[in-house]
C-alpha cells in the first residue's frame, strides 16, 4: 500500500502496556471458562458485538487493570501502519457520508496485548479483531497480523490493512443502524436463521470494506501490485469453512457466522468494483 501523506488518526488508544496482559485472561472458575473460549474460537476472527459470548462466560474477574491509554510509540512500525489505515478510511467514510448528507462519527481502534475490557465483556485476542458497538471501538491485538501470515498463509500490507476496514465496516453499519435491527431481529429467530442474519452482516461488513478500497484508491492511488489479490488471500482465508474443515475436518454451513470463502471473496470484490453501498446490500439478495 501507498500513504504518501502518511497521516495518522488521533483515535488510536494504545492499551498495550496494561497489566494482566497476557497471563490476566486465566481460564478456570471465576475466569472465562473452558466452553467460551471454545466457542470464541469457533467463531474467531472478524466479529461483531462479541458480547454474547464473552458476557455469558465471564463470570467474575479478568484482566487486573490497565495501564493508561495514550498514542503508540513513534517508532512503532506495525502500529504506525494500522493507524494510517483508520486515517485512511477516516477521510473515505467521512466523504461518502457527506455525500449522503450525513455526518461520520470516526470510530477509535484499540491496540491491546491478550486481553481488555470493553463495553461489550472482556476482550481477548484468541477472538481475533473486533468491533464494540457499545463503545465504538474496534479492537486489535496485533500478534494477529503474524497469525494471519503463518496460520492463514495471508501475508502483506493490504491483507491487514483489510482486517481493519472490514472491522470499520461494521462501524459504518452501526452507525447507519443495520447492526442494532440484527441483534433485535436474531432475538426472535432460532439459533439457524440468526447464523443466517450474521452471515449476512459479516458479508456486508466485507463489501463495506471493498468500497472504502475502492474510493481511496481514486482519491489517493493506495493501492500497489498485488494489494487486491493480498486482500482476497485474507478474505478466504478466514470464511466459515475453511475455519471449521482445519478445526474439525468438515464443514456445517448451519452454523456459520461470517460465510464462506467464496462469500467473503465475492462480497469484498463487489465493495470494490462498485464503489457504492446499494451494491452491499447482502440483506436483500437471495445468493450470497
Amino acid at each position: 500500500m501507498r500513504f504518501d501523506n502518511g497521516r495518522q488518526s488521533d483515535n488510536v488508544e494504545d492499551r498495550r502496556g496494561a497489566r494482566g496482559g497476557r497471563s490476566g485472561m486465566r481460564i478456570g472458575r471465576g475466569k472465562i471458562g473452558v466452553g467460551t473460549i471454545v466457542l470464541a474460537l469457533v467463531a474467531m476472527y472478524f466479529g461483531v458485538d462479541p458480547s454474547v459470548v464473552l458476557n455469558s462466560g465471564l463470570t467474575g474477574g479478568g484482566v487486573s487493570g490497565e495501564a493508561p491509554a495514550g498514542a503508540p510509540p513513534a517508532n512503532d512500525a506495525e502500529a504506525r501502519f494500522v493507524s494510517m489505515v483508520l486515517a485512511d478510511t477516516e477521510t473515505t467514510w467521512q466523504t461518502i457520508f457527506q455525500q449522503g448528507g450525513g455526518r461520520y462519527v470516526e470510530p477509535k481502534l484499540v491496540l491491546f496485548t491478550g486481553a481488555t475490557r470493553t463495553a461489550c465483556g472482556m476482550g481477548q485476542a484468541a477472538m481475533g479483531p473486533f468491533y464494540c458497538p457499545g463503545d465504538q471501538k474496534v479492537y486489535i491485538d496485533l500478534a494477529f497480523y503474524d497469525e494471519l501470515r503463518t496460520r492463514f498463509r495471508a501475508p502483506g500490507d493490504f491483507a491487514q490493512a483489510y482486517v481493519i476496514a472490514h472491522e470499520v465496516g461494521h462501524h459504518v453499519q452501526n452507525l447507519l443502524g443495520i447492526s442494532g435491527k440484527v441483534q433485535e431481529a436474531r432475538q426472535r429467530l432460532s439459533e439457524a436463521e440468526g447464523n443466517q442474519l450474521s452471515v449476512r452482516l459479516e458479508l456486508q461488513a466485507d463489501c463495506f470494506s471493498g468500497v472504502w478500497a475502492h474510493h481511496a484508491d481514486r482519491a489517493r492511488q493506495v493501492l500497489e501490485a498485488g494489494d487486491i489479490e493480498e486482500a482476497l488471500g485474507a478474505a478466504a482465508a478466514i470464511g466459515d469453512d475453511r475455519l471449521q474443515k482445519q478445526a474439525q475436518g468438515y464443514a456445517v454451513p448451519d452454523s456459520f457466522t461470517h460465510g464462506s470463502s467464496a462469500q467473503r471473496v465475492r462480497w469484498f470484490k463487489q465493495g470494490l468494483g462498485s464503489g457504492d453501498l446499494k451494491s452491499c446490500d447482502t440483506f436483500s439478495t437471495r445468493t450470497l
